[in-house]
């Protein structure tokens, strides 16, 4: 054997050597190398190693973009309605707003996520003393909302019979966003010559429960989002898909390609207190919840006739 033949076997056997070295501290040490991420909830911890049978493009690497939206001309606009619609997440259509989230849906349920952003300066959020956008909130408000809940209530030793004033810190549990509500104008555009539906705004709805006997006091709004300016942001998060974990939409094609269930709440009407408001709900107007969800089907046929009844025109 020549001296040169017995160097590159050397030399091939080093570099068979340290590429095994590091492969496996590739697969089993650093997490920033298996290319994962820290979610939108602080609980969540990133898999140290690639966690599939096969390499998938990470999150992170995942610059996505929102499907764009044909631009309306005012003069094109022949008929429109704004229709404000509410989301519940417990039904089973709606399971993706529940998920408690992975590598690919960022973590975090998808209220941690809007949060996550707002905390960051990604997203701005707003007021819900109306829902036109019309006030900022800032971090300070937001966290008062999201954070823990201080309270005191009377405690019995049973032994001394002594009453004591325990502290109690309540935190903020996403389970307890169970519903979504969204602003949205429907519109018949003749340059397209179709309907087009599009959400100006989007607000989470929180449970409201008694700190001292845990019952039920009522449902409200956290604060509202202008969805045109979220869009970029819900692109790049993915939504839980229970039929087939490799195909999944991301929250912007969820929202745009209308995958969720939702009832109509409320349509533009001249009954309203506030400048703007568009008018009173079906349950402030008095109706009942059965009731109210008959006016909501009857709203959405309306909507459904319009299209057609244009082209006759």
């Amino acid at each position: 054997m020549t001296i040169l033949k017995s160097y590159k076997l050397t030399l091939a056997a080093v570099l068979a050597f340290c590429g095994s070295v590091s492969y496996a501290q590739t697969g089993t040490t650093d997490p920033m190398i298996s290319g994962s991420s820290p979610g939108v909830n602080k609980d969540w911890l990133p898999s140290r190693t690639p966690d599939g049978a096969y390499d998938r493009i990470q999150q992170k690497d995942r610059l996505r973009q929102p499907i764009p939206w044909q631009y309306i001309r005012e003069s094109d606009i022949l008929w429109k309605k704004r229709v404000w619609r509410e989301i519940d997440t417990r039904e089973k259509q709606n399971i993706g707003f529940r998920y408690s989230g992975d590598e690919h849906t960022g973590g975090g349920m998808f209220i941690e996520v809007l949060i996550d952003a707002i905390k960051k300066g990604k997203i701005v959020a707003y007021g819900t003393f109306d829902d036109r956008f019309t006030t900022v909130l800032t971090k300070e408000q937001l966290m008062e909302k999201v954070a823990g809940k201080k309270d005191t209530q009377i405690v019995i030793d049973p032994i001394t019979g002594e009453e004591t004033l325990k502290e109690t810190t309540t935190d903020f549990k996403p389970e307890t966003i169970t519903k979504y509500r969204i602003k949205e104008d429907w519109i018949f555009d003749r340059n397209a010559g179709q309907m087009v539906v599009r959400i100006v705004g989007i607000a989470p709805v929180q449970d409201i429960y008694g700190a001292d006997d845990g019952i039920f006091r009522g449902s409200q709004a956290m604060f509202w989002l202008y969805y045109p300016d979220i869009r970029g942001l819900l692109a790049n998060y993915e939504v839980f898909n229970p039929h087939n974990d490799m195909f999944r939409t991301t929250w912007d094609e969820f929202f745009e390609s209308r995958m969720f269930a939702s009832r109509i709440t409320k349509v533009s009407n001249p009954y309203g207190t506030l400048v703007g408001a568009n008018g009173e709900s079906f349950e402030m107007h008095g109706l009942n919840a059965m009731e109210s969800l008959y006016e909501g089907k009857k709203v959405s046929e309306e909507i459904f006739n319009k299209e057609h009844d244009m082209w006759v025109y």
